[in-house]
């Protein structure tokens, strides 16, 4: 499905959690593990000290077949736009949202009997994507358009309408939801913001990862002085320039909403 060159171009983040996931659905496929040595069980966890569960839980994602490439196709695309997009040069704050919505998603599964929690933190990123992207317009099955923030919506509607229970999506859509408003929200209502990254997550990844966003920034107040400075002949050239002194990371999509089923 991922051929070794297309996952080397993932961005970090993105491709050790597509390559585990890929590797422990496989392994559990092949009877190498079964999928009863990594689901998440609270007593095995903090009972029996079988701690890995805590990790291993989020990277299975059922049997290989359609429903894991769909899986996939979701996990790949809003993972890599999200650490491509927003997260851009920042994979330190991107580890930290996926870290809060694990933590905060294995709190809530005991009560709604989850084991495998790999889809929630999928549809996590889907919620965040959306409301990071309020102006995208997209297209379900080219039956009507939408706009970004309302893609959970539709695919939970779909998932619901295919006789599969909403639990996990709405588990992804609360933890997306506690991410989206305590850092792109509260901060904005009090100055304040508890979801800073701290600095041992920061330590994991080198200097120009963290410095890149302003190295960005400064590139790009320099090329719009040069644009005001130098004297334009004719629109198309305008234009062009115009084109050229845009922020770098700035790219909006217009694509389709593909249903999952779970």
């Amino acid at each position: 499905m991922l051929t070794h060159a297309c996952v080397l171009q993932l961005p970090i983040i993105t491709r050790y959690y597509v390559t585990l996931s890929f590797l422990t659905t496989a392994a559990c496929a092949l009877e190498i593990i079964t999928p009863f040595n990594v689901y998440y069980n609270s007593h095995l966890i903090f009972k029996k000290g079988e701690v890995w569960r805590l990790m291993t839980n989020f990277f299975f994602f059922g049997n290989l077949g359609l429903d894991f490439v769909f899986h996939m196709f979701f996990l790949v695309k809003y993972c890599k736009s999200l650490e491509e997009g927003s997260f851009r040069g920042r994979s330190a704050d991107f580890l930290w949202m996926l870290l809060f919505g694990g933590a905060l998603l294995t709190v809530l599964a005991p009560f709604v009997a989850i084991e495998f929690l790999g889809s929630s933190l999928t549809f996590m990123m889907v919620y965040v994507w959306g409301r990071r992207h309020q102006y995208v317009n997209l297209s379900f099955l080219g039956i009507f358009n939408f706009t970004a923030p309302y893609l959970p919506w539709v695919l939970l509607a779909f998932s619901v309408m295919l006789g599969s229970s909403p639990k996990v999506d709405l588990m992804g859509m609360v933890a997306g939801h506690a991410y989206y408003f305590l850092e792109d929200v509260y901060p904005r209502m009090t100055g304040r913001r508890p979801l800073k990254t701290p600095g041992f997550v920061q330590a994991m990844f080198p200097v120009e990862e963290r410095i890149r966003p302003a190295a960005d920034a400064g590139l790009q107040h320099f090329a719009a002085e040069e644009l005001q400075q130098q004297p334009v002949n004719g629109v198309g050239q305008q234009e062009q320039l115009q084109q050229q002194a845009g922020p770098a990371a700035g790219v909006e999509e217009r694509g389709g909403g593909r249903p999952h089923a779970d």
